[in-house]
């Protein structure tokens, strides 16, 4: 009895430790957003008086207002709204896009092998280790001769092709999980290619379509180097014009603006991941078994 008290007594210091330490991490992580999301509530005059940690003595939404629609990006005072919506035209058929093609792109790899299939794809998986950097003078060629230089549909055309080595490395490792004998009996049913890809492949798929999507939207909507590199003025995505508001003041800082910028270009990521969170792991996890 003392023993299985002793083990218990273990135990139970065990688990306030860990949970100590995870209560601490967790503070430590959160601090950032926590002194974002206090000082945008915050009036100007109390932030230079007072400090950035401190509870707001008044809230006020004057500076979410300001930068959503009064904050001057270079020459022009419109807020970071119309560059949230040149994010949106952005990232939703950038996302659908490099989904469909990887899918697609993951189902032929390992449902209709061809002769060389996998040197194929060992080519796509090195295009996963290439730098942005790498390919910013090959693309801006590009797109220059396809006319879509300085445009949102040329960058959507940019993270789509960045973005299908990743789709199509997360789609291949899940269909290599699921029994061939899937496609085969749709195929002695008279199904034909697209038939099982909609019918029987991508029904089943809906875990690593939501991994698709969610690595993707984070991915894009957070990008800067290839919103600065391929677009300008008003063209440009809701990370150029952030950088643009916390690097272009007039008179005294406006940190609460910068930070209420800062969490407006947040918020969407935020959502995504506290939404479908959950669903990012399963899926990740889902085709770990073979492949």
């Amino acid at each position: 009895m003392a023993e299985a008290l002793s083990q218990s007594g273990k135990a139970r210091l065990g688990r306030i430790v860990i949970y100590t330490c995870l209560l601490i991490v967790a503070l430590l992580y959160l601090m950032p957003l926590w002194v974002m999301v206090s000082t945008s509530l915050k009036p100007l005059d109390e932030i230079y008086g007072g400090s950035f940690i401190g509870l707001p003595k008044v809230v006020t939404l004057d500076a979410w207002r300001a930068a959503w629609s009064q904050a001057c990006i270079g020459t022009e005072c419109t807020g970071l709204k119309p560059y949230f919506v040149n994010s949106l035209l952005m990232v939703i058929p950038a996302v659908a896009l490099s989904t469909g093609i990887g899918a697609i792109n993951g189902y032929i790899l390992t449902k209709w092998k061809f002769p060389g299939a996998n040197f194929v794809f060992g080519l796509m998986l090195f295009g996963c280790f290439l730098p942005y950097q790498a390919i910013l003078i090959p693309m801006a060629r590009t797109l220059g001769l396809l006319g879509l230089a300085g445009s949102i549909p040329g960058l959507v055309a940019v993270h789509v092709s960045y973005g299908i080595c990743f789709t199509t490395l997360f789609f291949r490792n899940y269909f290599v999980s699921l029994p061939d004998e899937l496609t085969k009996a749709a195929m002695v049913d008279g199904a034909g290619f697209f038939r099982i890809f909609w019918s029987v492949i991508l029904p089943t798929s809906i875990p690593i379509i939501v991994v698709s999507c969610i690595w993707q939207f984070t991915q894009i909507w957070n990008d800067f180097l290839f919103g600065v590199s391929f677009t300008s003025g008003s063209s440009s995505p809701i990370t150029v014009a952030l950088n643009n508001i916390v690097n272009v003041t007039t008179g005294r800082k406006q940190y609460n603006v910068d930070m209420a910028a800062a969490m407006i270009a947040a918020i969407p990521t935020l959502v995504v991941y506290i939404v479908a969170g959950r669903y990012f792991v399963r899926g990740l996890t889902a085709g770990a078994v073979k492949g």
